[in-house]
C-alpha cells in the first residue's frame, strides 16, 4: 500500500517527501480536530464510578499505609532533611 502511494505521488524524491509530509500533517490534523472529538463521547475513559464508603475495608490495604505506629525514616512534618552527624 505504501509503495503504491509513493509511486502515485508527483515529483522527484524531494517532491515526494514534501508531499508525503503534507499528507501526514493533513491526516493527523483531521484525526486530531475532527474524528477524535467526535468519538470522545463514545469512549469509556470518563466513565469512572466511585463507591461511597468509609475507606476502612478490612481486606484492602494500601502499601505504605501501615498507620501511626509505623516508624518512618523521614519527617512527615517538613521537607527539610535531617542533618547527618557522620561527617
Amino acid at each position: 500500500m505504501y509503495a503504491w502511494i509513493w509511486r502515485k505521488l508527483p515529483g522527484g524524491l524531494w517532491g515526494k517527501v514534501t508531499c508525503s509530509l503534507v499528507l501526514l500533517t493533513a491526516i493527523g490534523s483531521l484525526l486530531w480536530y475532527v474524528v477524535f472529538p467526535w468519538a470522545t463521547p463514545f469512549l469509556p475513559f470518563d466513565d469512572v464510578q466511585v463507591e461511597a464508603g468509609t475507606g476502612q475495608d478490612a481486606d484492602t490495604t494500601i502499601p505504605g499505609d501501615e498507620g501511626p505506629d509505623e516508624d518512618l525514616p523521614y519527617s512527615t512534618e517538613s521537607n527539610q532533611p535531617n542533618p547527618f552527624s557522620s561527617r
